[in-house]
């Protein structure tokens, strides 16, 4: 019926005839323009219109970022890999070492080991000799630093 129309409104407007909205209330006056000029009169008008592009919203994508920035949607389902592949390999250097060395003061101040074996196994934390808290204790025994 406006096949005509459509087409030359898609023309001009530069996009697919899809797109095109013509106003119902006016729809006599658009079978009346039948050259581009006519066409171009009534979309100045605004009788005829383009539709907007209905392309994928990053409303939910933005609103999921902002809860994530607060911390939320972190739980275990949303977890892929281990904890260790998480979390900063410096933060646990920090935390590994911090335990390490404040069981050597405690060693120290309650005078279990010699000040020459405190500086030896602090320098081998230092150095990352120990894995772990448990690994340290686990030399000490070994080697017999520590008096009963």
């Amino acid at each position: 019926m406006l096949d005509v129309q459509r087409r030359l409104s898609a023309q001009i407007l530069n996009c697919g005839e899809n797109r095109i909205r013509f106003d119902p209330d006016s729809l006599e006056e658009i079978k009346e323009a039948i050259t581009k000029a006519d066409i171009r009169g009534l979309i100045s008008k605004g009788v005829i219109s383009k539709k907007r592009l209905l392309n994928t919203s990053r409303f939910w994508a933005r609103k999921i970022k902002r809860q994530k920035s607060l911390g939320k949607r972190k739980g275990p389902g949303s977890r892929k890999g281990k904890s260790t592949a998480r979390t900063n390999p410096k933060k646990a250097w920090i935390n590994r070492i911090r335990l390490q060395r404040n069981y050597l003061k405690s060693l120290r101040n309650a005078k279990l080991i010699p000040p020459s074996a405190y500086h030896e196994l602090y320098a081998k934390g230092k150095g990352g000799f120990f894995r772990s808290l448990r690994h340290l204790k686990l030399y000490v025994e070994e080697k017999g630093l520590a008096k009963k």
